[in-house]
């Protein structure tokens, strides 16, 4: 459920190829990055979308996060899926080829190498399921 107060003038934000936004986030091969509506990016957030990077709507990620569709280490790419309302803790990265699910929590300071389902609590180094979330 979308807070609707918080997000009641949300609009779409300036994203210029590797500067930072108002917000204080950059974009690294931003025709690489589908944003949804109503997400919410914390200062010092790094996205390289070069092999996409989809944001659903209502994501959450928090500061000093990176997202990377490309690793220079080991050359691995993939997209990166963020599913509706997930929610990502400040000063993860989440490597190339993974999707984190809808409604899903990722805890502060987790590095997210494998997909992560629908519902739950993940975190750590590497990320793993902690709990599912209860309705």
């Amino acid at each position: 459920m979308t807070n609707q107060k918080r997000f009641e003038n949300w609009e779409y934000p300036k994203i210029e190829e590797g500067k930072l936004t108002k917000y204080n986030w950059v974009v690294q091969n931003k025709d690489g990055l589908e944003l949804g509506f109503a997400t919410d990016i914390g200062a010092f957030s790094y996205i390289n979308a070069k092999y996409g990077v989809a944001i659903e709507d209502e994501v959450q990620i928090g500061s000093h996060c990176s997202i990377y569709s490309v690793s220079t280490i080991d050359n691995k790419q993939g997209k990166v899926t963020l599913k509706k309302n997930c929610k990502i803790g400040s000063h993860s990265t989440i490597l190339p080829g993974v999707t984190i699910g809808k409604n899903s929590i990722v805890g502060a300071h987790s590095l997210v190498t494998d997909d992560i389902p629908d519902d739950v609590v993940a975190f750590g180094v590497p990320a793993k399921v902690i709990r599912e979330l209860n309705e």
